[in-house]
């Protein structure tokens, strides 16, 4: 069981609908928080994977490798067999899953921000990738997708930039057909003791100022920082995929809980 934060502003928040309107600590108009999401990651997209080192200290490559190894795709394309990886834009993930699977499944990738859709067509077309991933640009809480098209649905460090979570969890069941697995890889809350206070001292103290002199601007990635401390912990995380539908609904901790990776099934 994670354990709560004892410094307020620090605190996950215990209604998940106030992410809404939490953009990191600060309270926003309803409707305004995707516009700024938005612009944050506009200014991030050429330096994304640099983005996620500096967040997790480089683990987030190891992370995404137990996500895929989880996920476990076909590898023999004895028949179709479909991925959705939602806010991913640049590809990782999709890339992750199309190879592990010896390049024989498809995989879509769906990201609201078309200058991390830019990033990611580039990389799969230098990698050679662009019969196997299709880049399409949606929103999460509205998939441009129909009813049980899917057999696995993936989001890696995305749903806490969603605006309504608990839309964006109906939408991953809707799209995926029976059987079909969800996992989300998200930054969520250190359970281990002296880990937390160390964990908070960098993020808050050294990650804006690294990003102000690797990128010239700390702005956004105080935003990332700040939106990690909001999101739901493990448990109430857990329990906003259980009342979408999904069942069996597990969470495994990475890193003493600096990451978590939920997992849930349409049954």
């Amino acid at each position: 069981m994670a354990r709560e934060f004892s410094t307020p502003e620090q605190a996950s928040v215990t209604d998940p609908t106030e992410m809404a309107t939490s953009f990191g600590f600060r309270t926003v108009r309803e409707g305004e928080k995707q516009d700024l999401v938005d612009d944050v990651f506009h200014k991030v997209a050429s330096r994304y994977d640099l983005m996620n080192d500096l967040m997790s200290g480089g683990m987030h490559r190891l992370w995404k490798d137990a996500m895929v190894s989880s996920m476990n795709p076909p590898k023999n394309g004895a028949r179709e067999w479909r991925h959705l990886d939602v806010a991913g834009g640049t590809g990782d993930i999709a890339t992750r899953v199309v190879e592990r699977s010896n390049r024989t499944i498809k995989s879509t990738v769906c990201d609201i921000n078309g200058s991390m859709l830019g990033v990611g067509k580039d990389r799969a077309s230098a990698a050679g990738l662009s019969e196997n991933i299709e880049f399409i640009q949606g929103n999460a809480e509205e998939l441009p997708f129909p009813d049980k098209h899917f057999d696995a649905y993936t989001i890696a460090f995305g749903i806490r930039n969603v605006p309504q979570i608990d839309k964006a969890l109906q939408e991953a069941h809707r799209v995926l057909k029976r059987g079909g697995r969800f996992m989300c890889l998200e930054f969520s809350q250190v359970d281990v003791p002296a880990l937390d206070k160390v964990y908070d001292l960098f993020s808050f103290h050294a990650i804006p100022k690294i990003g102000q002199a690797v990128t010239g601007d700390g702005d956004p990635y105080s935003y990332l920082v700040e939106s990690i401390r909001k999101f739901p912990n493990q448990e109430r995380f857990a329990q906003m995929i259980r009342d979408a539908g999904f069942e069996r609904v597990t969470y495994r901790n990475y890193t003493g809980g600096i990451a978590a990776l939920h997992s849930g099934w349409k049954i």
